[in-house]
């Protein structure tokens, strides 16, 4: 039995085909999506489609990304915003297009299902954005804000690796879990390319929304293998900028 972890999709659905082919997946293996499914690439509806299926086959966990929150809002209750148009939102509206309504609302329960965060039993979390409060994710005032948080990358990033675990100035919240395994922010930003650890948090947004690659991992031997950059799958898109 393996575990794997899979990276932001965004509406990219030939590069997830891609990677699941690679890694030659079997219903012995658990799938860990980490979120942001739709948004980006022209397949957005597709992909929630492909999924679902999926889910029929095999042992699937799926975690709720900020772009699944905001284009559920849109389906379920208009909720429409430039901004969440320009970073993506605009080409899930197009996806949607012609859509049946019995198929979206089979979206939305795909949607409404989905899982703010997930422990596993070695203690590794798995979270879209992360979380700020110390004493861990289930104590969130605000639960959505799981999928938008991007403080937990940013002390992993800048702290100092002289710290111990043990050091009264080490963060409370990343000695909670074994392992941390996030996307929500692509590391594309630092100039990574690859799934990316600091400290015990695994960042595995590669950039598939931008010009990066999808990326899935098994959090056991921490091998990784990625799709073709995704931008050359669509090349008549432009993804998001």
């Amino acid at each position: 039995m393996r575990t794997f972890v899979i990276g932001d999709i965004h509406g990219g659905l030939k590069a997830l085909q891609e990677v699941l082919k690679k890694v030659s997946v079997t219903t012995d293996d658990t799938l860990i999506f980490l979120g942001d499914y739709v948004d980006g690439w022209s397949q957005s509806a597709e992909t929630i489609s492909y999924l679902l299926a999926l889910k029929k086959k095999m042992n699937c966990v799926f975690i709720k990304g900020n772009h699944d929150e905001l284009l559920y809002n849109y389906l379920k209750h208009g909720q429409d915003m430039d901004s969440w148009r320009i970073h993506g939102g605009d080409s899930s509206v197009k996806s949607y297009k012609g859509v049946s309504k019995k198929v979206i609302q089979q979206h939305l329960k795909f949607f409404e299902d989905l899982k703010y965060y997930h422990v596993d039993k070695l203690n590794r979390l798995y979270v879209h954005g992360g979380f700020s409060n110390h004493r861990g994710p289930e104590y969130e005032y605000y639960p959505h804000m799981l999928c938008w948080d991007r403080s937990l990358w940013e002390v992993a990033c800048a702290l100092d690796k002289n710290l111990s675990p043990k050091d009264v100035l080490y963060p409370k919240r990343l000695t909670l879990f074994n392992e941390i395994y996030i996307g929500h922010t692509p590391v594309t930003r630092i100039g990574k390319n690859v799934p990316t650890n600091f400290a015990n948090v695994w960042n595995i947004d590669t950039g598939a929304a931008f010009k990066g690659s999808l990326t899935i991992m098994d959090v056991d031997s921490k091998k990784y293998w990625q799709s073709t950059p995704v931008y050359q799958l669509y090349p008549e898109e432009l993804g998001r900028n």
